[in-house]
Order: C-alpha cells, then structure tokens, then sequence
C-alpha cells in the first residue's frame, strides 16, 4: 500500500508537469490584442509597427513600444498585396522587418501531437511502475533467502589485529594456531593434520569476543562474514536454513575466510524444547547450520567462530569434535588487563599528565572491557562538558560511579529527617565494612542520589579474587544488614530504604545452602536440579530435587544465616555508636566522604 501511494504521487506529478509543458506552448506566454487588418495598416501609415511575423494566414504585429497584436490575412493574395489593397504606404512599408514563420517547428508538431500522446504517455508511465514494482517484488522474494551476512573486506586500512586486544592471553595464543591455519593451510594439509572447523568464543558480555573474532580475521588478512544469530530466523518456515546454505556457498567462494556467528544460542540451544519437535524453524536453521559445518571438504579453508554467553545450553551437536574443536573461554580482565584496556581506549582521548591508569584498573575490579571502554567515553564527555581541554583523575574516578549506579541526580533533595536517615544508613554499611576483617575496603561514601539508589557506599576489592570463602560470604552478609541495622538502632524505626540490602543479603543467604553447600547442619550438598527446564527458548525455573521437610529444614538455615549477621551487626554497632554517629553527621554535613577521609575518620 505504502508503494501504491509513491507510484501514484511520481505518476501524478509527472501528469502535471506534462500539462504545463502542453499549456505553454499551446498558450501565448501574454495575452495578444487580435486586431482587423485595416488597423495594421494605419499602424503601419503612422509609423508604430517594428516587425511583422508571418505564419500562414497569420500575423503576429510588434510595434515600436513592445506592444503585441495579431491579425488575419486573406487566404488568396499575400501579405504585400493585401496592404496594398488596403491603401498602405509603401514607404512605410519597407521601414516594416517582415519575417516567414514555419508552421512545422518544434512548437507545431508539440501543440498538435501532445493530446493525442499524453494518454498513452500515462498509461505507459502507470505500466512501466507495475512491471517495476512487480520486478521489485520477485527480486525480494527471490532475495528473501539470502543471507543477511556483513563482509569486512581485508583490503581496509583500519583493520583490526591482536595488537588492538588488550589481555586474554591465553585466547589470542588459541586462536593463533587459527591464523596459522588460515594463512599457511599446505603446512598443515600436507602433513595430515585436519584444519579446525569452529572456534566457540565464551564468556561473559563485553569480554571482547566480537574483538577477538575481528582480530583473527585481520591477523589472517582474510574475509570476515559478520551475522547475528537472531538474523537466521523469520516468520516463514524454512528461510533460516536457506540463508545459512547462502552464506555458506557464499563464503566458500572468498575462501579462506571466517564466519562470525554472534549470539549462536538464538538459534543453538538444545533441539526438542519447544513447541513443534524437529520442524521447528529454529531447528531447522541449526540443522542446516550442522550440516553445513559437517560438509566442509577435508581442504576447506573456511573456519567458522561463534560467539555465546551461555554455552550451557547450547545443543549437544554443535560441540562435538568435527563442529566446534576449539573453545576458547575470555574471563573478565585481572588488574594488569584492565589496566592494558585502559591504556588501548585511552591512547585517542587528551589526558591530564597525572592521570594513573593503574590506580583506575584497581578501582574496577569487576570491569569487562566493554564497561571500561564505556568508562573512559564517559570520562571524555563529562570533561568536555565542563569545559576542559584534558581528561584528569577526577573525571575518571567520577565515570566508574556513572557506569556502576548512573548519573547523579542534584535535584533529588532530600528533606533534613531523610538526607539524616539516609547518612545513618550509609555510615552503617561504611562502619561494618570497616570492622570486619574480611570485607571489601570502603573507598567512597555519599549520600549524593545516584540511578535509584539515595545514597552509597563504594566497596571495591583491593586485588582480584576468583574464589570467595564462607568467611568473606558471611561478613558480607553482615555489611548488607549494616543500614537496616543502623536506622533501627539510631530511630528505633525502620524505611524502605533497606529494601535492596535485605533482598540480595536474602539472595546469598539462599546461596551459601543451596548452592555452595556452606550450610554446617544441611552440609555438603546442592539443592534444586542444576539441568534447566526451557520452554519455547527459555528457561522458567529449576527443578525441586528435595522433599518439603528438606524445603523447611532450607529455610531454616537461610534464616539462621540472616539472624547470625544482625546479632553481629547489631553488636558491633551497638559497640561503635559514637563512631556511627560520627560518620553520620559528617555526611550530613558534607554528603560525601572519600575513601582517606573515612579512614582518617575511623582511626581517629
């Protein structure tokens, strides 16, 4: 329909200006006063006529001061004998500029032919779009099936390589032979060695599997096909399969070239979950996929990666040697990384001469790499806001609170009796997280509202850890329950501003008994089935592996777990109210404490 109505507006001006080319030659561009021929003659016996056009039997008269007429002659006698006639001055008659028009020009074959063809231009014109839109139409149906794929041609001169990929050492030494393979595949057919055919990238998002895959593919110096997995799969049965057999045919003729499959759990998740069995669309694209991948000739150069962060669920076919033989697992960057990625992001951006990227690595402890690549951006445009030709310190250390809790909000203010709620709760966190051995060390409080939050209290580990212990498990607990702990304490009144706290502290007491089995009485056993349960693609809940006693004996220690970290934050508190109070009324006062201002704070 949306056609329909672009045809007709081209078809419908098109008529207009056809109409107005027809309107102008066919209409003098000035009205002319038709006069009798005796009057051209006293014109001419005074003087006043400059030029006379003869077409025909018609007279076209210019006179002196620009004026136009025009006449008729007889038909019989010519124009000189006819003035004669008439009693012309012959004299007069030869000041006159006579002129023979042709009655065949441009303009008379327009005039006499146009409305005789603007009928049939317009129903050619209506033709000519319906057989176009018609082609247009067969093209796309035709096309439907194509794959949607981006090639990244290796002849660009911004191509990415692993110089361009901070960290992941480990990966990029994997994926190494991948280049190897690419670059001299003779080395290897020759010795009988079979060139692999998928490289399955996990890990967590924004860990630089996009980055890596880039990377392989500039290394190499090799086509790159880029396509989502989501982009196989439409409404019509069967185009998700003829897309991947495209893309495949396709790139066997750049080869040696990669395909890049982004999100693969789209279309790879476990077969026989949802509605439909084997003739699922899904499923039948990640058929094709199989195939496709099964079929390469011993001497394919063609070398397929994918990218997921949920290699769980992906189905069972897809990772067997043949397919994907190689896995590649990127964890989020360790200090040293961070600090790698940071020096990668920052090497376009004007930074002050005291900036330390390594003081920033430590502060984010927890950061992929696309969080950090997000930090320095932001960093860059809160300078600029204020102004700034360079990048400091300040700017980057205020981005990491930006990319954890959101942007400040100034014009949420808080009343006296809340903004005083808010310090005592944020000091409580502060304070037991100061007094426990094994709690993260505090490097910022605020009671500045930033995203949903009111106020916070920033903890940021001081070294990566990859393995917590119950005793960190258990002081973090107690740090949760530090606000809730603190408002009861000081207002003998409870708000919902604990809400958060008590929901995640809830969220680990769970899973220090069900998960990690740190559970004393319930002891070292998991509960809840691990194997999910998917319905259409996704997952709905866990299986219940235990019997309602073992459900109630769960709670039990849940519970016990949540009792024992009040009475110690209740203790500790309770112990320390002048302390509490202390750092209470300093927020109050001026809203934010630094991480060398709270421990001089605490130590005094």
């Amino acid at each position: 329909m949306k056609n329909f109505f672009k045809n007709f507006i081209i078809v419908f001006v098109i008529l207009i200006v056809l109409s107005a080319i027809y309107s102008f030659y066919y209409s003098s561009p000035q009205s002319k006063e038709i006069i009798p021929l005796n009057q051209v003659v006293s014109d001419i016996n005074n003087g006043n006529v400059a030029k006379i056009a003869i077409q025909e039997n018609k007279l076209e008269i210019e006179l002196k001061d620009g004026t136009k007429k025009t006449s008729q002659k007889e038909g019989e006698a010519g124009l000189t004998e006819s003035l004669k006639n008439l009693g012309v001055d012959p004299e007069k008659l030869k000041e006159v500029s006579l002129e023979i028009k042709s009655e065949y020009g441009t303009s008379y074959w327009i005039i006499n032919l146009l409305p005789f063809l603007l009928p049939f231009l317009m129903i050619g014109g209506l033709l000519w779009f319906m057989f176009r839109q018609a082609q247009k139409g067969q093209t796309q149906a035709m096309s439907f099936g194509k794959s949607q794929a981006r090639i990244n041609s290796p002849d660009k001169k911004q191509k990415t390589t692993f110089k361009d990929v901070a960290g992941a050492h480990e990966a990029k030494e994997e994926l190494q032979e991948i280049v190897e393979f690419l670059k001299f595949p003779k080395k290897f057919i020759e010795i009988g060695a079979r060139i692999p055919r998928g490289v399955l990238l996990m890990g967590p998002p924004g860990t630089g599997k996009t980055l890596l895959a880039r990377a392989v593919a500039g290394e190499a110096n090799v086509p790159f096909f880029h396509i989502s997995g989501s982009e196989f799969v439409e409404m019509f049965v069967g185009v998700g399969a003829s897309r991947v057999r495209d893309l495949f045919q396709t790139a066997k003729k750049s080869a040696p070239a990669i395909i890049f499959i982004d999100e693969i759990d789209a279309v790879g998740r476990h077969r026989g979950a949802g509605i439909g069995g084997g003739h699922d669309e899904r499923e039948q694209t990640l058929n094709q996929i199989l195939v496709e991948m099964d079929g390469f000739e011993t001497n394919a150069n063609l070398i397929v990666i994918a990218a997921t962060n949920r290699p769980d669920i992906l189905d069972p076919a897809l990772l067997r040697p043949g397919r994907f033989d190689r896995r590649v697992v990127l964890d989020m960057p360790d200090i040293k990384e961070r600090e790698a990625i940071l020096k990668i992001h920052a090497r376009n951006k004007k930074l002050d001469k005291d900036v330390n990227l390594r003081q920033l690595a430590e502060r984010t402890a927890g950061f992929s790499g696309a969080d950090l690549a997000n930090l320095v951006n932001e960093a860059t445009i809160l300078a600029a806001r204020k102004n700034q030709k360079t990048v400091n310190q300040t700017d980057l250390f205020n981005s990491i609170e930006k990319v954890l809790l959101g942007p400040e909000r100034k014009s949420h203010v808080l009343s006296k009796k809340e903004k005083e709620i808010t310090a005592y709760h944020e000091a409580g966190h502060a304070l037991m997280a100061a007094s426990l051995k094994n709690a993260d060390p505090v490097h910022k409080v605020s009671i500045v509202a930033r995203g949903r939050a009111a106020g916070y209290t920033l903890k940021i580990p001081s070294e990566d850890k990859h393995l917590r212990s119950r005793s960190e498990f258990i002081d973090e607990l107690s740090v949760l329950l530090g606000g809730y702990c603190a408002e009861k304490l000081i207002f003998n009144e409870l708000t919902t501003g604990a809400s958060n706290d008590l929901k995640q502290a809830s969220e680990l007491a769970r899973a220090l008994v069900t998960k990690y089995g740190m559970s004393e009485k319930l002891g070292p056993i998991t509960f809840g089935d691990s194997e999910e349960l998917i319905f259409l693609g996704k997952e709905i809940t866990e299986s219940k592996n235990y019997s309602e006693k073992k459900a109630a004996e769960i709670d039990s220690e849940v519970e016990k777990f949540i009792k024992d970290a009040q009475k110690t934050t209740e203790k500790i508190l309770k112990q320390k109210r002048n302390k509490l109070t202390q750092i209470a009324k300093y927020l109050v006062e001026k809203e934010t404490i630094e991480k060398e201002e709270f421990e001089r704070l605490i130590k005094s």
